[in-house]
């Protein structure tokens, strides 16, 4: 069997998935549910990873693309539904589908007694459907639609609990903030077709490094495309949905807000990185957001007493580090960087998913305590996805994020500067999280001492897969200082057939080790703080009441959204209420109301003629007649 022909089931599965449970789920019990949408992405999985080994052997097989028909054509635009599989595809496939896997399992268990759940599992299949086709897609139009695709699956999926009304809300404000960046993106495309005539990525790569370059069109293009990825992952200044997006089920967090969907910015760059080297200003402008974001995303994170809400603002700031790295032009550190945080962050979220199961929904830490022997597995799975992103030697953050702070000392000592101090800030709030949550007396009510345990093996046993993942992944990339088997930068030379880093790389001496090592301390000073305040002082925060000051302002997350809400929405709804009193009442229907009261006046004239008296009806064919005789004879004889 030829695994080649069989790559359109990566992409039908999920949908046969979606369209089972979607239309006959009611009929079935919730736990047959759960396994058919659990073996949707299995699927897909099993197929990726037979192609992915044949990509990895001895003699790889090329990139290929796989026509499945045509979509439209408009002129000289042809657009395909056609898939695209290199190396940097295979990378984004195997972690939408693994991940994705594994999250859908750990449902089952999670979300077992819930209502709707064959809505639910139709939601999260139709979201792996779309994020595959944005990942595979061989063109701009049919990854801008598994683009919008994945937003409204996100909104869907937000917006679960819908008879809240926190969800709802929080549904809509991440559809409105992802379609003001997917405008830039829609925007980008435009420029594209107009100034290129295709949206094929092979062509327009031919193009654009055979041609002349207009580097200010350039620059106009990919900063359309930047403003789209601010929106999707997360970016300052379009990050604000994504905390709130936290009122959706914890596997939707880890899924959607981990592992796959706010990815598609970095990835969205790093395969349009050959417009992107050729526009420096843009590069320059992704990097600086992505350093901004880090930092800033980091220090809100610090004060955030849900649990959630504190992962939610980590992924916003690790974001930031990738787009750091594919910004000076380190495209392989970025999607590295974003493979380990999905299995860490997954795992992360899903920890927290199975303290929020334990607790009843508790998901305040000043509300937890004392969990570390009430549930082990939880607590050491989770310590390792903390260590993971806190940078600790030998897992694999350690190696994704070593990796982008050294590329970015090469190119600027200040954005150095910057993600140097948000992998501190990240280790203290991440350890600060693990001994609220896990150390200490409990804080939780009395009765509930009983009732609380382990969550079910179906819950435990992906916690487990992904605890393994963020330890043994960063192996993929050992850094040149590290590389006692002289193996090199697996991860790197794998995706080098598909992108070329263009950052500035010096080996083999000793600043590389410093960086290493000052970024250690750097998450070794973060953890020194936590266990100081958290664990030996035994610190655990008081009510909202009690936080005044600078804390009060990042604990209030800057006021970032009551400034947006009282400039830029009250602004919009100002401008549009007087838009609608003077243009639309005015003008609009006045034209309409004033042609109607014109016909209607105009009839009432003309009604008023009909009498019904008889010979006013002869009047008035006699002086008819004699006008019209009279002007025939004037033009005959005149």
């Amino acid at each position: 069997m030829n695994v080649l022909d069989y790559t359109w089931l990566i992409i039908l599965a999920p949908f046969a998935g979606f369209l089972i449970n979607g239309l006959f789920g009611k009929y079935l019990s919730g736990r047959t549910v759960g396994l058919i949408g659990s073996f949707a992405p299995l699927i897909s999985f099993i197929i990726s990873s037979m192609i992915f080994i044949k990509f990895t052997g001895t003699d790889p097989h090329p990139p290929f693309e796989v026509e499945i028909f045509t979509w439209f054509a408009a002129g000289k635009i042809h657009v395909p539904v056609a898939y695209l599989f290199d190396t940097l595809s295979l990378v984004m496939i195997m972690v939408v589908t693994g991940v994705g896997t594994i999250i859908h399992f750990y449902s089952i268990g999670y979300m077992k007694g819930e209502t709707g759940i064959a809505r639910y599992f139709a939601y999260l299949n139709l979201f792996i459907f779309f994020m595959l086709n944005l990942v595979l897609a061989d063109n701009l139009i049919l990854m801008f639609l598994g683009w919008e695709g994945v937003g409204l699956c996100s909104y869907l999926l937000i917006g679960y609990y819908y008879e809240t009304g926190y969800a709802p809300a929080a549904g809509l404000k991440a559809f409105i903030v992802n379609r003001i960046g997917d405008m830039g993106f829609l925007i980008g495309i435009f420029l594209v077709v107009a100034n290129f005539g295709t949206v094929h990525f092979g062509e327009l790569s031919s193009i654009v490094s055979t041609g002349p370059v207009n580097t200010a069109l350039m620059t106009g293009i990919t900063l359309m495309f930047f403003a789209g990825a601010t929106g999707k992952s997360a970016q300052i200044p379009l990050y604000i949905w994504l905390p709130d997006a936290m009122a959706g089920p914890t596997p939707v967090s880890a899924l959607i807000h981990a592992a796959t969907m706010v990815t598609a910015g970095v990835y969205m760059i790093t395969r349009l990185n050959f417009l992107y080297v050729l526009a420096p200003a843009s590069m320059a402008a992704v990097a600086v957001a992505g350093g901004a974001t880090a930092l800033f995303a980091a220090t809100i994170g610090i004060m955030q007493m849900d649990i959630k809400k504190v992962l939610a603002y980590s992924t916003i700031s690790q974001l930031g580090y990738m787009f750091m790295a594919v910004g000076v032009g380190a495209f392989s550190a970025g999607i590295f960087h974003l493979v380990t945080h999905a299995f860490f962050k997954a795992l992360l979220f899903l920890g927290s998913g199975s303290v929020i199961y334990a607790l009843h929904h508790e998901q305040d830490m000043r509300g937890m305590g004392g969990l570390m022997k009430k549930l082990p597995v939880t607590f050491f799975t989770f310590l390792t996805g903390t260590l993971a992103i806190s940078g600790t030697p030998f897992f694999s953050g350690f190696f994704s994020k070593d990796e982008i702070l050294w590329r970015v000392y090469n190119y600027n000592f200040y954005l150095w500067c910057a993600g140097l101090l948000a992998a501190a800030i990240t280790s203290f709030y991440m350890f600060r999280l693990v001994f609220l949550t896990f150390s200490g007396k409990p804080r939780f009510h009395e009765h509930d001492n009983h009732t609380i345990h382990e969550s079910p093996v179906i819950m435990t046993i992906p916690l487990v897969i992904l605890a393994v993942l963020s330890v043994a992944a960063g192996a993929l990339g050992i850094p040149h200082i590290l590389d006692m088997f002289h193996t090199g930068n697996i991860f790197e030379h794998f995706l080098a057939r598909s992108v070329a880093d263009t950052a500035v790389t010096v080996y083999g001496n000793n600043t590389e080790w410093m960086i290493t090592g000052i970024s250690v301390a750097a998450a070794l000073t973060g953890f020194l703080a936590a266990f100081k305040i958290y664990w030996k002082n035994r610190y655990v925060p008081g009510d909202d009441s009690t936080i005044t000051g600078l804390k009060k302002v990042i604990y209030n997350k800057y006021y970032v959204d009551e400034l947006y809400r009282h400039t830029i929405i009250s602004g919009t709804i100002s401008f549009s209420k007087t838009v609608y009193r003077y243009f639309d009442i005015l003008i609009i229907d006045g034209l309409v109301n004033g042609t109607g009261r014109v016909i209607l006046r105009t009839g009432e004239r003309m009604r008023s003629m009909q009498t019904g008296v008889v010979h006013d009806y002869m009047f008035s064919m006699i002086l008819g007649v004699t006008l019209l005789l009279m002007y025939i004879l004037a033009d005959k004889f005149l």
